[in-house]
């Protein structure tokens, strides 16, 4: 048991439940704000991006667990950009596969709901549908859109691993450049 706890970093695990419950209430109050005066079509559209946000993201975390880190290191070897990032995207699968797939996943999945819910609130009384079958027809689209596109990009995702686990890092090193800020910190010590 002891070995257990020595293999699984019980530190990140703390860390990610904090920063879950963190970006959860800040993403919650912000969508709150922001749905309260938006009309109905576009908070529609902002559950579609909250959506295609959690299925990227799961694609993501199933790309880095399924790359090798073999062309990545013959890429920086000649100096190719990003790839030293895609490195350190590989080499950490399980923290970046944990933060894609379960934090910002289960974000987008809450926040889903918390939009779902602020459409239904807005929609006028004396509809010919009944609030509550309108909720259970939009919980049943949010659900078959979620699991049908994280399905579609998970088959994606381990079949071009290594060209999403490569975008990602140049998407990466660009913000690293210009934010200056090493977004990808290198958790297993090895640089």
């Amino acid at each position: 048991m002891n070995g257990l706890w020595k293999k699984y970093n019980l530190r990140w695990v703390i860390v990610i439940s904090i920063w879950t419950f963190i970006l959860t209430i800040i993403f919650s109050f912000l969508s709150e704000i922001f749905l309260s005066s938006t009309a109905i079509i576009i908070a529609f559209l902002l559950l579609l991006i909250i959506i295609f946000i959690g299925v990227i993201s799961d694609m993501l975390g199933i790309a880095v667990a399924a790359a090798d880190a073999k062309p990545f290191h013959a890429m920086a070897a000649d100096k190719v950009e990003g790839s030293k990032i895609a490195i350190k995207l590989v080499r950490n699968a399980s923290v970046v596969s944990s933060f894609c797939n379960d934090v910002i996943g289960d974000i987008c999945g809450i926040i889903s709901g918390v939009v779902g819910t602020s459409i239904i609130l807005q929609l006028p009384d004396g509809l010919l549908i009944s609030k509550s079958m309108i909720t259970v027809v939009l919980a049943g689209f949010v659900a078959s859109l979620t699991v049908g596109g994280k399905a579609v990009g998970k088959n994606i995702a381990i079949r071009q691993s290594q060209k999403i686990v490569f975008k990602a890092a140049r998407f990466l090193n660009f913000l690293h450049i210009n934010i200056g800020v090493d977004i990808i910190p290198d958790v297993n010590g090895k640089k």
